[in-house]
């Protein structure tokens, strides 16, 4: 029948859940299209609101809001989002409280970072979380941004698998860790500090992250890439721990316990950065510290690593051995151009290496490097080497891809990510002349895919 509307037709339990994907203010407009949905957004399951949508000062027609959804809606709410404006809502810690106590399993909340006086001055502040979140039987997945966390005391939560802390004030580090034993089943933590909050502890120069259910824990990079006050010492402690993604700019020291199931590290963290630009190769408390590191996290399986961390073990390998990473299958690096000679060192310690994906950062226009020794990966396992970012196809770019066709004994691809801008080379060019190269296998291919960049 034309014009026959088969949406109107759904069964109101079935009209929630389809509004549950979208923001509670996309749910109210979506509502009041039609009479009978008139107050549907009041049912609907989910509680995702930004603070910026209301009208500007005038927290009583938020909190009228909430309140009222809170009231009329008694069933639980197993999300709840709430973005806070850049200025102080006093009362949110309230309504976050009881959506916590309505069984919330998702929570995700950006709090308020200025607080206004009298004078309208801004001044900074911190929205602390209702004490309540330390002991929620129901939560599953934890985010806070720029929120204030109190000492715990006591803390349950049975079911929270997952926790993002962006810029958490958390005054002592030894809460983070009070916080971690307490999720028995915790499986990923996010961790992005703010370790120049005005409202934190800086005397405690510890963190530890302690746990036998973590699957992935990432640090990234600050944001604002400030430097830390002073020496700060992260050990980690997680033996059943699968991902590590350390890049995280505020770490002296790091300390690695019991990493038996480790398959994937990327690295960028400043101990290693600080040990290839200031450190000598025969500082011997810094060259321990990096073993102890490495030996740590030698059963690794796939493994990325920077231009930074590529200097510093170029420093490290001058006054000893890299471990070996028995495990290791494939490996990501950026390699700096002038430091390509140490690259056959390097992929010596990788005996069993299947993978290689190699992004070569040229700053000079005539880098000299050699490209000679042959390691033990060449001659059994190396199956696929992919050399991203070709930008230019020159005798250093050559050089670097007859390298791998000369010497690869079992190599079954050689992959060029060639970038798509005008070159003085086309990619049939550069195929023909690799295909002179004589290659140790015959059964390698040459791809030329600049959609892989």
């Amino acid at each position: 029948m034309p014009g026959f509307d088969r949406i109107s037709e759904l069964p109101e339990f079935l009209l929630t859940q389809i509004l549950s994907y979208l923001p509670t203010k996309d749910s109210v407009k979506t509502s009041v299209l039609a009479t009978r949905w008139k107050n549907l957004w009041l049912n609907v399951p989910v509680l995702d609101i930004d603070c910026s949508d209301f009208p500007y000062k005038n927290n009583q027609v938020f909190f009228s809001f909430i309140d009222k959804f809170l009231e009329i809606n008694q069933s639980r709410l197993p999300k709840v989002k709430i973005k806070c404006m850049t200025e102080e809502i006093f009362g949110i810690q309230d309504r976050i409280g009881e959506a916590i106590n309505r069984g919330t399993q998702h929570l995700d909340v950006e709090s308020s970072t200025f607080y206004v006086d009298p004078d309208t001055l801004l001044y900074p502040c911190v929205e602390y979380m209702p004490l309540n979140l330390y002991t929620s039987k129901t939560l599953v997945s934890l985010k806070l941004s720029y929120s204030g966390l109190e000492d715990p005391g006591f803390v349950s939560m049975p079911c929270l698998k997952s926790i993002t802390f962006e810029q958490v004030q958390l005054r002592a580090n030894e809460n983070l860790e009070k916080i971690i034993l307490g999720c028995p089943v915790l499986e990923e933590l996010t961790l992005l500090r703010d370790i120049d909050g005005n409202f934190q502890d800086h005397d405690d120069p510890f963190l530890r992250v302690k746990s036998w259910s973590l699957k992935r824990f990432i640090v990234p990079l600050s944001r604002d890439g400030c430097d830390s006050r002073g020496d700060f010492t992260l050990e980690i402690d997680a033996p059943g721990l699968e991902h590590m993604s350390l890049r995280e700019d505020h770490f002296d020291r790091i300390v690695v316990k019991n990493l038996t199931s480790l398959f994937m590290v990327d690295l960028d963290v400043k101990f290693l950065v600080k040990f290839g630009t200031f450190f000598s190769p025969g500082d011997l408390s810094k060259r321990k510290e990096i073993r102890d590191f490495l030996t740590g996290i030698s059963r690794v399986g796939h493994m990325i690593i920077s231009t930074k961390t590529v200097k510093a073990l170029t420093l490290y390998s001058k006054g000893g051995m890299i471990p070996k990473f028995n495990n290791l299958h494939r490996l990501e690096a950026e390699f700096p151009g002038d430091l390509l000679q140490v690259l056959p060192a390097l992929l010596e310690s990788c005996p069993n290496l299947k993978h290689l994906t190699l992004t070569v950062v040229y700053t000079e226009e005539n880098e000299v490097f050699e490209l000679r020794d042959v390691p033990r990966c060449f001659l059994s396992t190396l199956e696929c080497v992919e050399i991203k970012r070709v930008h230019e196809w020159e005798e250093k770019e050559m050089k670097v891809a007859t390298y791998f066709l000369e010497n690869a004994a079992v190599l079954k691809k050689l992959i060029l990510s060639v970038t798509d801008y005008p070159r003085y080379v086309s990619d049939s060019e550069i195929y023909e002349e690799l295909c002179k190269v004589t290659k140790r296998s015959p059964s390698c291919r040459i791809i030329l895919d600049w959609e892989l960049c």
